[in-house]
């Protein structure tokens, strides 16, 4: 039987993508996000006939009645928030703005969630940023010590929705995945600058030298994860979506290069390290793993593969696209 899901944030690389898994299975689905949909290149339920019903409204997550009024005249089963101020170095220059989308306007959305009749889960989408470095492989239980403005925000909300599922509950599960890439992600993230720079001749700024550390992880698996999340999750609980391979950046863009045949030398110029970014991130994934049965399917050189074609193939209109992030507020 078919459910029906509202995804907060549907115009996120990763909302598009969950967005996509859960049209495959025949799902109706409401996407909601503050912007107009993207071009094509920058949708994937737009690459494919899919047997899902989908249906955009723009609302900013902020404008808590318009969502009230979405959600209740929708009655999904499931919601999954995507829907965040999500980038790091810039949540220094103007912190109000996360301060407000990630705290004050997830705590108006708990209470519209608390009051919608007939949900079943709220998958919430969140950041292993909430943990700062973390030295060695971690599991959920980490405390969390968070060390940037963009970070705070997301703790302080994760701790809010905890309280709501203790103490009214709301029907809440966490995700925390570390780091997302593959086709379709917007071009200030690494993976796909380091990869469409090189086929542009453009230089590549690698702040710190690229010697910070990272688990990348594919987004359909991720999405795979997160519909298993969705379905079979236990409110209350947080599950880690990350693969075992631990690369540093710097060791990510010399695969860009030699997938891309461009002398690192020719592409990478070292810029000074980012205030406040965490050093590693290695998220232990085992409950995942062992209590809904997921496995990642695709590997990082593969994936990256597949990245470098989604470019190639759209090689036009990304070089027209924009490749820095734009804070909307």
């Amino acid at each position: 039987m078919a459910d029906r899901y509202v995804v907060l944030g549907s115009n996120s690389f990763s909302g598009t993508h969950f967005v996509t898994r859960i049209l495959r299975e025949g799902h109706d689905v409401l996407g909601i996000s503050r912007s107009v949909e993207m071009d094509e290149v920058f949708r994937p339920y737009a690459w494919e006939q899919l047997p899902g019903a989908f249906t955009f409204e723009q609302i900013d997550i902020n404008h808590s009645a318009l969502i009230a009024d979405a959600l209740n005249d929708f009655r999904p089963d499931v919601v999954v928030n995507f829907a965040a101020q999500s980038m790091v170095a810039q949540s220094w220059d103007f912190p109000e703005h996360w301060y407000q989308t990630n705290v004050l306007g997830l705590v108006e959305l708990a209470k519209i969630l608390e009051q919608l009749r007939g949900l079943e889960k709220y998958v919430h989408i969140t950041t292993p940023e909430v943990y700062g470095s973390t030295g060695g492989w971690i599991t959920e239980s980490r405390d969390f010590h968070p060390s940037t403005p963009y970070a705070i925000s997301r703790a302080a909300g994760d701790m809010h929705l905890f309280a709501m599922q203790e103490t009214r509950g709301l029907p809440v599960c966490f995700t925390r995945a570390a780091n997302v890439y593959g086709p379709g992600q917007q071009l200030y993230r690494i993976v796909p600058r380091t990869l469409l720079y090189s086929r542009l001749g453009r230089q590549l700024q690698l702040d710190g030298g690229g010697r910070s550390t990272r688990s990348f992880v594919h987004i359909a698996d991720v999405a795979d994860a997160t519909y298993l999340i969705a379905r079979n999750g236990v409110p209350g609980e947080v599950y880690h979506i990350s693969t075992d391979e631990i690369v540093s950046i710097r060791e990510l863009v010399e695969r860009a290069c030699a997938l891309s045949g461009v002398a690192f030398a020719d592409l990478v110029v070292e810029g000074p390290e980012r205030p406040g970014k965490d050093d590693t991130y290695m998220l232990d994934s085992i409950r995942i793993r062992q209590e809904l049965g997921w496995a990642q399917t695709i590997s990082l050189d593969e994936g990256m593969r597949g990245t470098l074609e989604w470019i190639e193939a759209n090689l036009t209109i990304l070089t027209e696209a924009p490749d820095a992030y734009v804070d909307k507020k």
